[in-house]
């Protein structure tokens, strides 16, 4: 499998839910309101031998050209966003989901963005994303997911044609998803905000954040010992450094 991070940058954050571009040369976390977090923004492609596959769909930011910054990526990788045939999503805070649907062209109605694709999301979430009075969502952003025959809506834990697992964990939020991509020997996991840092793995750390802090720190232990045991390879979506560790590599 070939793995393509997309980063949009690195972005502050704090209680506001607002991402805040931070350039590490020129800019302090000091100088941020107290609290803020320092994240990376990085959906991923996985390309299999079946499916080009989205994790996770970024802000949905543009670029200074009007295009869609995650479309721009995926180009300057060599990729259409036509060919996408998968994305998968852990959640739909709109961090990890603000590109799944854009504005189109002439009648500025919000279409998918990848038009060729499944999407797969936890069905429970979706209707909590709609429902929720919350800054963490954007509903308009996510309309279009609602009644689309591009969508299909998962009910706990399975299979995706055979080898994509996907786990509802409850975690960091409340119908928060985690997957597993495998293909011969490989193993690809992504666990999105339920694991979203390397240091965090290593760590017996609990987020305020997080829907159940100690059952992600529960997870993100027991996920990174059978990685390790099983030769994973993970992917970090928030990570500044390491968005990629690959414990099959020789």
């Amino acid at each position: 499998m070939k793995i393509i991070p997309l980063s949009e940058g690195s972005f502050t954050v704090d209680k506001t839910k607002v991402f805040v571009p931070f350039d590490e040369e020129k800019d302090k976390l000091s100088d941020r309101p107290a609290g803020s977090l320092l994240v990376e923004v990085q959906p991923f492609v996985v390309i299999t031998d079946n499916d080009i596959i989205l994790i996770d769909s970024g802000l949905g930011f543009r670029n200074q050209d009007g295009t869609l910054q995650i479309h721009q990526n995926m180009m300057d990788n060599g990729i259409n966003p036509s060919e996408v045939t998968k994305v998968l999503m852990s959640h739909l805070h709109k961090d990890h989901s603000g590109g799944v649907s854009c504005t189109g062209d002439t009648d500025g109605t919000r279409r998918l963005s990848f038009p060729s694709a499944k999407y797969y999301i936890q069905k429970q979430e979706l209707e909590f994303a709609l429902s929720e009075h919350s800054s963490s969502y954007v509903k308009k952003d996510l309309d279009c997911l609602k009644d689309s025959s591009h969508v299909e809506l998962l009910q706990g834990n399975g299979t995706i044609d055979g080898y994509i697992q996907y786990e509802m964990t409850s975690a960091h939020s409340r119908y928060h998803q985690v997957f597993w991509i495998r293909q011969g020997e490989q193993t690809v996991f992504y666990g999105g905000d339920d694991a979203p840092q390397y240091q965090q793995m290593k760590s017996r750390y609990v987020a305020k954040y997080d829907y159940n802090g100690k059952k992600c720190m529960q997870l993100r232990h027991e996920w990174w010992k059978k990685g390790q045991e099983e030769k994973w390879t993970f992917l970090f979506y928030h990570d500044i450094k390491k968005a990629v560790i690959d414990f099959s590599a020789p």
